[in-house]
């Protein structure tokens, strides 16, 4: 009997895998709770970089559209080209100039650039803040010329964020075509090259792009962005000069006339 009491209270004694839970020391608890931190504000990270690089491009896209849209009810002009001269394009004298834009976040001209796809055709406001980058697509730097005007048009745009703009600036030829639209007609300007540097080269929107102070004879117009495409430390500048100008009553060049005609439709 004494025996058999002894057997009992030793198998009391033991434990199982599944018997009381141990406690964790101190050190152990922090561990835990250090790790449950890093895996919260590594989703926390994911989340921001689907919203930064999807959402955004989303969200200005439906914006952009909208202010294209809105600018076209006010354009009053035929929506295909006129038809091409027999000899030679006809000369419209020198282009009309719009005043210049006082108001910041007035949408006042649409851009397109057939490099960057025959559907790419984006709203031109003034201001470079973050209230028009974000959202309207080019900022226009409210000291430069405006189009068609002697001196230097120069925009601004994101490249991988908020519409993604001028994500393809690295692709432009010398020779591409860039067409600006504004209520009096379309100035086409030519590529010429780019040029990267440091952010505060700020001389590239000159009069006479990187010459301070020189007094400019052509029409110019400059574009800019942050490079490399998923940093900011270096600017990516592309210079193009005007070539030619027509009126809005003369319709569209002939390659962006398809994509005039879709911004119209799409204003109704």
């Amino acid at each position: 009997m004494a025996a058999t009491s002894r057997a009992a209270h030793a198998h009391r004694k033991v434990r199982t895998p599944g018997g009381r839970r141990r406690r964790r020391s101190p050190g152990q608890l922090i561990v835990q709770a250090a790790g449950e931190l890093l895996i919260t504000l590594g989703l926390l990270l994911v989340l921001y970089v689907a919203w930064e690089l999807w959402w955004t491009n989303i969200d200005a896209n439906n914006k952009q559209e909208q202010a294209v849209g809105n600018l076209f009810s006010e354009f009053d002009g035929p929506v295909a080209p006129a038809p091409e001269a027999a000899d030679s394009a006809p000369d419209y004298g020198d282009p009309v100039v719009l005043p210049a834009i006082q108001q910041e976040g007035r949408t006042f001209a649409v851009v397109y650039i057939p490099r960057f796809g025959e559907t790419y055709s984006r709203p031109v406001t003034s201001g470079v803040g973050t209230a028009v980058l974000d959202s309207l697509g080019l900022g226009h730097y409210p000291s430069t010329a405006m189009p068609g005007e002697i001196g230097n048009f120069a925009l601004a745009g994101h490249r991988q964020t908020h519409g993604q703009v001028l994500d393809a600036i690295h692709t432009l030829v010398p020779g591409d075509k860039i067409y600006v639209q504004t209520k009096d007609g379309y100035y086409t300007y030519v590529y010429r090259n780019n040029q990267i540097v440091l952010p505060d080269r700020v001389d590239v929107i000159a009069p006479v792009p990187t010459q301070p102070g020189a007094v400019p004879t052509e029409r110019f117009l400059t574009l800019t962005s942050c490079n490399p495409r998923f940093g900011a430390e270096e600017r990516i500048i592309a210079y193009a000069a005007m070539d030619a100008w027509q009126p809005l009553s003369a319709g569209p060049p002939a390659e962006i006339a398809a994509q005039v005609a879709h911004n119209a439709e799409g204003a109704k």
